[in-house]
């Protein structure tokens, strides 16, 4: 494995504007990177999902508890973009099934795939899970 050039983290609150919050924050550092623009397109797609993937479902999971943390981790290794997002969550994603014609939800993990070298997820020590995705930069 490549060593880490660059790693950025930003916790957030699990809260409707984390999304925003998230990706203004992956902008800001891929773009003092110096990360090309074809991919920060790419970049601020795969935020977006997996944050609002986090959010909806550990709001889902604990909807009284306005204190739960998320954690947005980008690491460039010189050829590949890594974004994480780590919620306290135990359950791990799934590829939902074909969304239906005008419905609102259920791309996201499929989206990220398309874009993706490779994703998955882990389950980290502290608990939680962290949910990632790699982004070819070459």
């Amino acid at each position: 494995m490549a060593p880490e050039h660059f790693v950025s983290r930003l916790e957030l609150a699990a809260q409707k504007d984390a999304v925003r919050w998230a990706r203004r924050h992956a902008s800001d550092v891929l773009n003092a990177w110096c990360v090309q623009t074809n991919h920060l397109d790419t970049a601020a797609l795969v935020v977006s999902e997996l944050v609002t993937n986090a959010v909806r479902h550990v709001i889902k999971a604990a909807p009284a508890t306005g204190s739960v943390r998320l954690a947005l981790i980008l690491r460039h290794r010189g050829t590949d973009l890594i974004v994480e997002v780590a919620d306290p969550d135990v359950q791990p994603p799934l590829l939902q099934g074909v969304a239906e014609p005008g419905a609102e939800s259920g791309r996201g993990l499929f989206i990220v795939e398309s874009v993706s070298k490779e994703w998955g997820y882990y389950f980290p020590p502290t608990g939680g899970k962290v949910v990632w995705s790699s982004i070819a930069l070459s």
